[in-house]
């Protein structure tokens, strides 16, 4: 794709961001569009919204849970930024007409000590940059028509990132086996989802080494006080105005997202 073009499939998504009507499927109206074009295309949405005044305060990596792969027909990894109006309190309402078609997804959220940068980030660096670590809701959403998404797609629509909620509770990263942490996931009191870190490329430490790397050859740092999130623990699961979801992770306390109702 040219400049231009990329240009205009990222105008059309933040429309769609400002609008709430969806577009079809950037794998279907550009046939030449490549996994290149797509960060780009992110990357240009991205910096409008920088323009606008909104910061990054973090990244997310996405489909690395083989049952979401599945669920979107996906086969690898992809990340997205978080800016600062993701981020939504606890149990405080969450107007639920921001969002188009919202999913939920819980994840171990990582918030960095010290600066990440690959390539060639080792484990032991991995480590050594995260401060704690806290219980995490993901609110994913398209702007895509009907989830109707590729890899291409999801990458220029931001790694369909939507919102985030984050826990209360602290833990250090060395009191936990990210691997085997246990979670649940309930919706309106119902269980609707089970899963353990270990669903996350083995471990969510494997997912920050990967995010790192990733963007450290295209010379982005991961900073301190930034918050990573490395995937889901468990399948997504549709929500909509007037529920609540609570994420229990063992040995890391919970997590509450509220909806607010239709309107709001």
């Amino acid at each position: 794709m040219d400049p231009l073009t990329r240009a205009e499939a990222a105008h059309r998504l933040l429309e769609a961001y400002a609008s709430g009507k969806p577009v079809a499927p950037l794998s279907e109206t550009y046939e030449d569009i490549t996994l290149q074009d797509a960060y780009a295309i992110q990357l240009l949405q991205v910096e409008a919204l920088q323009a606008r005044g909104r910061t990054v305060r973090g990244h997310k990596v996405g489909l690395t849970n083989a049952r979401v792969q599945a669920q979107l027909g996906v086969d690898q990894p992809d990340y997205g930024h978080l800016l600062d109006d993701f981020f939504y309190l606890e149990h405080a309402p969450i107007p639920p007409g921001r969002f188009i078609a919202p999913k939920i997804e819980p994840e171990i959220a990582f918030v960095l000590r010290s600066p990440l940068r690959g390539p060639g980030v080792t484990v032991a660096q991995a480590l050594d940059a995260v401060d704690y670590v806290l219980p995490a809701l993901e609110i994913v959403d398209s702007r895509i028509e009907d989830w109707r998404i590729g890899i291409i797609d999801t990458i220029a629509d931001n790694a369909s990132s939507g919102a985030v909620v984050l826990g209360s509770t602290p833990t250090h990263i060395g009191d936990i086996d990210l691997r085997l942490t246990g979670c649940t996931l309930h919706q309106n009191g119902r269980l609707v989802a089970t899963g353990a870190g270990g669903a996350v490329l083995g471990s969510p430490l494997n997912s920050l080494v990967w995010l790192a790397d990733t963007v450290g050859a295209l010379g982005v740092t991961l900073e301190p006080g930034h918050v990573i999130l490395p995937g889901a623990a468990t399948p997504m699961v549709t929500v909509g105005a007037g529920d609540t979801v609570t994420a229990r992770f063992a040995g890391m306390g919970s997590v509450t997202a509220v909806f607010g109702k239709e309107g709001s």
